[in-house]
């Protein structure tokens, strides 16, 4: 699989390190360097990879998805932050016919969480004497705020409980990433919890993803063009 890594920073590179070592091919990434190009030059660049994977900054998603559906390369998005983008970028996937996946985390670890809050919301939805909170942390770098996982497990707990809950972010120094759901009552606490080591968990579920879209983009029983 020949992969073009859009942005080539910490998580850029380490996915480019993790993809050579299972096999795969890398593309020239697109980088600073090409911050002001338009979403054709990119996509000039980007013809003949087999997928591309982005982890830039929200403002740049739009061209990004512009510059692969163009050049008909599927797309994995790893950026957060561009929510209000959304309906647009999903009608553009859709009238180019693209393949693009998106997600709010990419960690195998964090998907099984998902899994975990969704059952303990149903649970302690039948108790109305717990109340739930969500909390997350991140490094100095990470721009939004509160995060696209936190945000996504707010979404998952309001599935099963009503009303506003806290959900609270705090950015310093190097964390990688930790998120906790919590269930507070008058005489106990339960909380859950993920605390990512490394961003290893989200490089690899990255390259998770782009083996399966290419797959899914590739096989004529399956035609979706817009996947999630």
């Amino acid at each position: 699989m020949k992969i073009v890594l859009i942005g080539y920073g910490a998580m850029g590179r380490l996915i480019g390190r993790l993809a050579l070592n299972a096999g795969h091919e890398l593309a020239e990434p697109i980088d600073d360097a090409d911050a002001n190009r338009s979403s054709r030059e990119l996509a000039a660049k980007l013809s003949g990879s087999d997928v591309a994977i982005d982890f830039t900054t929200a403002d740049a998603v739009r061209r990004n998805v512009e510059a692969c559906v163009v050049a008909g390369v599927p797309l994995v998005e790893g950026t957060t932050g561009w929510n209000a983008e959304r309906d647009a970028i999903e009608q553009m996937v859709a009238e180019h016919d693209g393949a693009f996946v998106f997600g709010a985390n990419f960690s195998i670890g964090v998907n099984l969480f998902y899994r975990l809050t969704d059952y303990a919301a149903d649970l302690f939805a039948r108790f109305d004497n717990y109340e739930v909170f969500i909390e997350e942390q991140h490094h100095s770098r990470k721009k939004d705020a509160p995060s696209g996982t936190a945000l996504k497990l707010k979404e998952i707990v309001e599935r099963h409980i009503d009303g506003d809950f806290s959900v609270s972010a705090t950015r310093a120094g190097n964390i990688p990433g930790t998120h906790r759901v919590g269930f507070d009552g008058p005489a106990d606490q339960v909380l859950l919890e993920h605390t990512a080591r490394t961003r290893e968990g989200f490089a690899a579920g990255a390259l998770l993803a782009a083996s399966w879209i290419v797959v899914k983009r590739d096989s004529t029983s399956l035609p979706t063009s817009w996947t999630r």
